[in-house]
């Protein structure tokens, strides 16, 4: 209780400060601004159905998915490889209330049900958190949620007549009429999640995980309860990640372990995203975003069109921009600012 009213001190402080921000900060503000104006009317502009507007659709989802795996792997230096377990438990959370009429609302978009399609795998984190963070270091917690999401897989599996197992779910396609609900939901929680992280980061919360991303020793010696901060940056992580998968649940209107627990696209983009973009960075997720669903959408269709077979490269791709990146930008492509035009 007291850190989440730390966390509304802290927002309210921010909210007060932008009247006193620099000349600096008010342009990038109504860069902001204009940005999501042009965002927002951009179905008008081309057509709601354009395939331009589902790349964007995606593109916000894997910047919401991103900023919540940057919350833990790039803020507090905890890197995870159970993101596709808390994307799909998100997606099943909305499927399964949805399908048995559990809360009793309209279900399709339901403000409640993606609330909850966030909070479940927000308590799986605390669950598989408490044993990991507690216990492992490094590439052994890496290793441990990895596992854990592993397990989760192999229990959808089974559970056939439950989560209807490698065959999945289907949800009704009734509602359905065209992609603008879908891409202004995305644009909205795409904005709510970055904007969360950006008030995180820079509240005391935020100085608690830089300084165990940097030293866990000297931050605990200062009086820094680790397992606590760990846990809720992780906690926070997985809710906003189970969130993006119930919308892409509402997209897909189908969901098994096939589309939902990819390592390729919900465990391996994200991390890529990031450290392309930037990690511990505002607006790397965001820059990693565009330049990765750019990559691997209009490349693939592209490689496709020449030859089939080109179209399956793109795992081999995204391993190289790897290790370019990380080989001469380590900081990633936000970082080259600070090289270009170092601060005095």
């Amino acid at each position: 209780m007291s850190e989440q009213l730390g966390l509304a001190r802290e927002s309210s402080g921010f909210l007060k400060s932008l009247l006193r921000t620099s000349l600096k900060n008010r342009v990038y503000l109504i860069i902001i601004v204009i940005a999501l104006v042009v965002f927002g009317a951009m179905p008008y502009m081309i057509g709601v159905d354009s395939f331009f507007i589902y790349y964007l659709f995606m593109v916000f989802i894997y910047i919401g998915v991103s900023q919540g795996w940057n919350l833990v792997g790039g803020y507090t230096g905890q890197i995870s490889l159970g993101t596709h377990a808390f994307f799909a438990l998100g997606g099943y959370t909305t499927a399964l209330i949805w399908i048995h009429g559990i809360t009793h609302t309209w279900y399709y978009f339901d403000p409640l049900l993606m609330l909850l399609s966030g909070i479940v795998p927000a308590i799986f984190a605390v669950i598989i958190g408490l044993p990991t963070l507690s216990r492992l270091r490094g590439d052994y917690f890496s290793f441990g949620t990895l596992a854990a999401a592993e397990v989760l897989r192999i229990i959808i599996l089974r559970t056939t007549e439950f989560s209807g197992g490698a065959t999945g779910l289907q949800l009704p396609s009734g509602g359905f009429t065209d992609l603008g609900i879908y891409y202004w939901t995305a644009l909205l929680l795409a904005v709510l999640a970055t904007l969360a992280v950006f008030i995180i980061t820079r509240s005391r919360i935020g100085l608690a995980l830089r300084a165990i991303s940097e030293d866990e020793t000297s931050a605990a010696s200062h009086g820094i309860n680790i397992l606590r901060y760990k846990m809720l940056s992780f906690v926070i992580g997985s809710f906003m990640i189970g969130v993006f998968g119930s919308l892409f649940v509402y997209y897909q209107f189908l969901i098994n372990p096939a589309t939902m627990m990819t390592l390729d696209r919900w465990m391996f983009y994200p991390l890529l995203i990031c450290v392309l973009g930037g990690n511990g960075t505002i607006m790397g997720p965001i820059i990693g975003a565009f330049i990765i669903v750019t990559l691997f959408t209009f490349g693939q269709n592209a490689l496709g069109a020449i030859n089939p077979a080109l179209s399956k490269v793109h795992p081999m791709l995204s391993g190289l921009i790897i290790i370019l990146v990380m080989k001469y930008m380590p900081t990633g492509l936000w970082g080259l600012k600070d090289k270009i035009s170092p601060r005095k």
